[in-house]
């Protein structure tokens, strides 16, 4: 693994919902640059972990750190800001708004011109809306939407949404990029579209936190794998050796360990 800092950092972190602890004393460390997995069977947490990542949801306690800032109680607009961008694992679009409309929302911040701007020089306005909109075409051909410009998201396909609002989340320009299940109801096809979109973004240096269901898909993708398991971290490592231990097999088998082989410690090293 790459020595270098991470650019997130997980220390600790806990949510508590009542008396049920859906994150329970967490670390992780994402190096940049790197697509980490971060995988469990269903109800483990990880959709969790992104609202406490993301700030959709507070921590109960431990903190979160990215590029070595401490954001645990920052806004999501903050976070955003900060260059924290996710998808949901059920996409959240405008129906009404077509496909331009939708990207064009997550260029809200980098509009050059504001509202006084506007008032006293339409040339320049225009100009900045110009400039936003080829940003949201670029991105819309990125994922495969270039023709679908003008149409609204309640004609799209669910697989045309999935890329939609991966397009959105990336004219927010984030650094780092989490994707909620997002290979979830794809065909062949998409998925290895999706994929291909992935791994040239973490070309280019965006460091991508991918929660997935899909082994395949995480196997043929991430550097490193962090596992949960009824909120807890019972594994990291790389992909081959995480699915090759014990308890990650039991979490996801239901089946006790047959033989006495040590848990490999190696694998769970936070760096």
């Amino acid at each position: 693994m790459s020595n270098a800092a991470p650019i997130l950092s997980l220390r600790g972190v806990t949510r508590r919902f009542g008396g049920l602890v859906a994150v329970r004393d967490v670390d992780l460390d994402v190096v940049p640059g790197t697509i980490h997995g971060l995988i469990g069977p269903n109800g483990a947490g990880k959709s969790t972990a992104f609202d406490l990542v993301s700030g959709v949801t507070p921590v109960s306690a431990g903190t979160i750190r990215f590029d070595g800032r401490d954001v645990t109680h920052l806004p999501v607009h903050m976070r955003v800001e900060a260059g924290i961008c996710r998808t949901f694992q059920t996409p959240r679009l405008f129906e009404a708004m077509t496909v331009l409309e939708t990207v064009l929302t997550g260029r809200h911040r980098h509009a050059r011109c504001g509202f006084l701007g506007s008032m006293f020089s339409l040339g320049a306005k225009a100009r900045d809306e110009a400039q936003q909109t080829e940003v949201a075409l670029r991105l819309l051909a990125l994922v495969g939407l270039d023709g679908e410009a003008d149409t609204t998201v309640s004609g799209l396909s669910y697989g045309a949404r999935r890329k939609l609002e991966i397009a959105r989340a990336l004219a927010t320009e984030p650094r780092l990029l989490l994707l909620d299940e997002v290979a979830s109801g794809l065909n062949p096809v998409e998925t290895e579209f999706v994929a291909g979109i992935i791994r040239r973004l973490a070309a280019e240096g965006m460091t991508i936190v991918l929660v997935e269901h899909d082994m395949r898909f995480i196997m043929g993708l991430c550097e490193r794998v962090t596992v949960l398991n009824f909120g807890a971290r019972i594994a990291d490592g790389p992909p081959v050796s995480v699915t090759g231990d014990e308890a990650v097999i039991e979490a996801y088998l239901g089946r006790p360990r047959t033989d006495a082989t040590p848990r490999r410690e190696a694998r769970r090293q936070h760096g």
